[in-house]
């Protein structure tokens, strides 16, 4: 999986912030991985990370072994570990994650059942992770408009 989104376009040629489709491996293996972790690592590391699978249990296993070996290599320590949650809001099509809901309606935006169904996993991700208030979320607004929630001549 090489997704990357529009959003992500200021910074995907040189890697230098965790892509989205990165950040969504981690949380499926279980490491909690830094930015200053992804600044030590080459780009090479960087590219093999996004290109790697891991939606299995054996490549999400992988994954995390070959990343934590890499960092240990690397920093001298492997990351932090996340508890792997067994069914992810981004994989339940059926409902909405409230923190998208409570950060769409910011932007006078809602979301309908339907459309959160024919989102991708990785997307529904995205709006996730974007929505967070610990997350910068500038690009919140922009995913909206990428993933045709709204309009793109809607303004917030």
């Amino acid at each position: 999986m090489s997704d990357f989104f529009d959003f992500e376009a200021d910074f995907v040629d040189s890697l230098r912030c965790i892509p989205m489709q990165v950040r969504l491996k981690l949380d499926t293996c279980g490491v909690k991985l830094k930015l200053a972790h992804w600044h030590q690592l080459s780009d090479e590391d960087r590219h093999q990370l996004v290109c790697l699978p891991c939606s299995t249990s054996q490549e999400s296993h992988f994954y995390r072994e070959w990343l934590q070996t890499l960092l240990k290599e690397k920093t001298g320590a492997p990351a932090g570990e996340l508890p792997v949650d067994e069914r992810p809001p981004w994989n339940n099509e059926a409902s909405i994650a409230s923190e998208v809901q409570s950060k769409a309606a910011e932007f006078n935006v809602a979301i309908a059942a339907q459309q959160w169904a024919e989102l991708t996993p990785l997307q529904r991700f995205a709006l996730i992770k974007l929505s967070r208030p610990s997350h910068e979320n500038r690009n919140f607004y922009p995913a909206l408009r990428e993933f045709k929630l709204i309009m793109a001549e809607t303004k917030p």
